[in-house]
This record gives C-alpha cells, sequence and structure tokens, in this order.
C-alpha cells in the first residue's frame, strides 16, 4: 500500500471470455507467421540482441524508439487508411490487439479515477487490487465523468489530461521461450531466479502516462509439469513481474505471479518511480504492453513537416531548371543540414537496418519511406549548393568562415554516423 500504490494487478477471470481468446489467438497466428523479431539494440556503444522476440503494432505512421532502436508500428486496421495485410489471419490479429487496447484504456481511466477519489477520501483501508473496482463509468458510456464525481475526482480540465495519459497509440508484443535460451541472468538484488527482461524503465513515453500489460503464458508445458519441489520464495515455472524502487535495494523487492489471461496497470509515475523486470517461468510466453509512446518526433506527420521545412530554402530556376539555395545564413544552413542528419540516421537508416522484417506483415511503410528517400537525395544535393556557393568570390571572408564552420559540424557528425551505422 505505502510503496507500490499505483501497481493494479487483475486477474484473468475479471477480462471477458471472448476478449481473452481473440487476443491469444492473434498472438499465436503472429508467431506461426514468424512475425516477432529479436531488435539489435545499442547499449554503451555496444550492439546486443535482444533475448526477446518482439513486433510494434499501434497507429499508422508511429513509431518507439528505445535502446538507439526504432521500431515502426505494423499499423492496426484504422478507418482512413489503406492498409494492405499479407494474409487475412494478420488483419485480424491486428484487429483483436485493436479491441484489447480500447478494452485496457477504459480499464486504466476507471483505475485512474478510483485512485483520485481514494486519495480525495484519504482511505487507506482497502487493498489495492479492488481499490477502484467499484468506481468510475466507463469511458464508453459517458464520454466524460459524471458532474457527482468531477467535484472530487476528476476536474474537468484534468480529464483531457486523464484521457490522454491513457490513450495508447502502440503495443510493444513480447514472446520468448525461455527453454531456447541458454543463458538468462539471474536477479541481481533480491534472488528473484531467472530474468527474461532486465530492471528497467520503459522509454519514450508521454510523461505519467500509464502502461497496460495483458500476459500470456502458453501453460501445461512439459517442463512446468515435471517440476515439483517444495520451494521458498517464487515459483520459478511460473512467469512474474518483479517491481522495485528506482535506485534502492533497501525497500523490498515484489514479485507478482502472471497467470494466463492476468493484466496490469503501472499508473501515473510508477514508471519513473520504480524499475520493472520480468522473471521467466518455464513455459513459453507472449505479453501484450500498451504504452502512451511520445510521438513529438517520431511520426511520420512530423518528419515530412521537418522535410518540408528544409526544402523551403531549395529553389528551382523556371527558365534554366538550375537549383539554388534561396539563403546562406548561418542559421538557415545549419537547420536543413540537421534535418538531413535526422531523416537519415532517425528515420531511413533505422528503418532499412531491420526493416525488410515488416513485410511479414505489410507494406505500408514502403510508400512513405520512398518519398523520405526522394527529400533526403533534394538534401544532398542542398549540401553540395552549400560548398559551391562558399566557394564564390562574392563571399566575405567573415561569411565564408562563419558558414564553413557550422557546416562542418554537422558534415563531421554525419560522417561519424555513417561509419556507425556501416559498422552496425
Amino acid at each position: 500500500k505505502t510503496k507500490y500504490s499505483k501497481l493494479v494487478f487483475r486477474k484473468s477471470d475479471t477480462v471477458p471470455e471472448e476478449l481473452h481468446q481473440m487476443v491469444q489467438e492473434s498472438f499465436l497466428t503472429l508467431r506461426k507467421h514468424d512475425c516477432f523479431f529479436q531488435d539489435l539494440v545499442r547499449i554503451k556503444g555496444k550492439d546486443f540482441f535482444t533475448p526477446v522476440s518482439r513486433i510494434l503494432i499501434g497507429n499508422p505512421g508511429c513509431t518507439y524508439k528505445y535502446l538507439n532502436t526504432r521500431l515502426f508500428t505494423v499499423p492496426w486496421p484504422t478507418e482512413g487508411y489503406e492498409i494492405k495485410y499479407c494474409s487475412p489471419q494478420i488483419h485480424d490479429a491486428c484487429k483483436a490487439l485493436i479491441k484489447l487496447n480500447d478494452y485496457l484504456h477504459i480499464e486504466a481511466v476507471k483505475a485512474l479515477q478510483g485512485q483520485n477519489l481514494l486519495e480525495s477520501k484519504e482511505t487507506e483501508d482497502t487493498p489495492v487490487i479492488d481499490r477502484e473496482q467499484n468506481f468510475a463509468t466507463s469511458l464508453r458510456e459517458k464520454g466524460s465523468v459524471s458532474q457527482d464525481q468531477s467535484s472530487f475526482c476528476v476536474p474537468e480540465d484534468d480529464f483531457t489530461s486523464l484521457n490522454s495519459r491513457t490513450s495508447y497509440n502502440v503495443t510493444l508484443l513480447n514472446y520468448m521461450d525461455p527453454l531456447q535460451m541458454l543463458y538468462l541472468k539471474q536477479e541481481p538484488y533480491f534472488g528473484m531466479g531467472n530474468m527474461a527482461v532486465s530492471w528497467h524503465h520503459d522509454e519514450n513515453l508521454v510523461e505519467r502516462s500509464t502502461v497496460a500489460v495483458y500476459s500470456y503464458s502458453c501453460e501445461g508445458s512439459p517442463a512446468e509439469e515435471t517440476y515439483d519441489q517444495k520451494l521458498q520464495g517464487r515459483d520459478p515455472a511460473v512467469w512474474h513481474v518483479g517491481l522495485k524502487v528506482a535506485w534502492d535495494i533497501e525497500t523490498p523487492g515484489l514479485a507478482i505471479p502472471l497467470r494466463q489471461g492476468d493484466f496490469y496497470l503501472m499508473l501515473d509515475d510508477l514508471n519513473m518511480t520504480h524499475q520493472h523486470c520480468v522473471l521467466a517461468g518455464f513455459s513459453p510466453r507472449f505479453s501484450s504492453t500498451h504504452r502512451v509512446a511520445d510521438c513529438s518526433r517520431g511520426t511520420l506527420e512530423y518528419i515530412f513537416g521537418q522535410c518540408e521545412l528544409a526544402l523551403q530554402n531549395l529553389q528551382t530556376d523556371s527558365n534554366s531548371g538550375a537549383l539554388s539555395l534561396k539563403s546562406l545564413e548561418t542559421a538557415v544552413v545549419k537547420q536543413v543540414e540537421e534535418i538531413h542528419n535526422e531523416v537519415e540516421f532517425e528515420w531511413l537508416r533505422q528503418f532499412w537496418f531491420q526493416g525488410k522484417r515488416y513485410l511479414k506483415c505489410t507494406d505500408w511503410w514502403l510508400k512513405p519511406m520512398a518519398k523520405l528517400e526522394e527529400y533526403w537525395r533534394k538534401m544532398e544535393t542542398m549540401s553540395s549548393l552549400v560548398l559551391r556557393e562558399v566557394r564564390k568570390k562574392e563571399q566575405t571572408e567573415e561569411q565564408r568562415n562563419e558558414t564553413i564552420s557550422c557546416f562542418l559540424l554537422v558534415l563531421t557528425e554525419r560522417q561519424r554516423l555513417r561509419k556507425e551505422w556501416t559498422a552496425r
């Protein structure tokens, strides 16, 4: 109650049976079509394959970046978007996950409203698990908080914030079969056993947004059944989520068993104040981790906007068709060249580095990537034009030096990153 009050855990019997069935089938379908991939991530300048295989599903044009690797969503069916899937089964799997997403969104809003209600009443006598069961009408029914609650629950102006902090735009799906792993790290602080995922905070999220995790372990595997030892502490055959207060090993850690179809919510700032890990059981396990990814710099809309901004400095002579730059001001040159780097290293190289794998699900990203490449080529031309201009006699020594020193800085960074990406 005192250290983990923002963790909400729900047993599988609270979730509609029909939803369980759809979601669990979608996991198995994606696995059957080889849609789960180990990511090559970069930690402290070194590259590692993740032990867990993943796929990102979510809003079209959305991306999610973690450990220097950008994942591109396999878009779920969305009105107004034409999305061709490689098979009807993959379409159905993505559709099931958007239904789970809607369900978890409503549950998170209810949980947050319940928590606000509790804080205002200062009740401390109900356990975390069923605290907010009886509060708050679901979003679908009301669309907003009812008037009688809003005075002590969610003020109207906070409702938008509460809604936006639970409106998941992506889910990162995970799959792991621990018996295929030769080596798993041991949990170092509390003796919790084998870890599938080490202690961490989820990154690239909207501040104080809720994370919702639905867990599905393929129970009844032979390894699980043969294990019959009386143990102290957690049962090693069962998957658990572990939590600890960040940078604190004095406060006891928490390990919660995850049975087939259970889900949990990390509310408000819990992801920042605490770290979590995943403790491996014996059977293969899927999870769907729903997040409000911070997309301020991570959507197609954003990067296309940046490209258009950069290309405003390029003009074409109406008679000869010759290209030239409108301005050689240092600030303009610097901005264009930085956008050039962003397109190349945050988008094109990130995509093609492991992007062909998305073709197992859909070819949706190919068109936007071709468009970004086109923009990138124009920016390469713009870089050449800067060099051409500084060679001209009209430039004063001072102007020339100023342009070159700012240009060289971005160009040196580009060269360094190209080497790094070639090595990756």
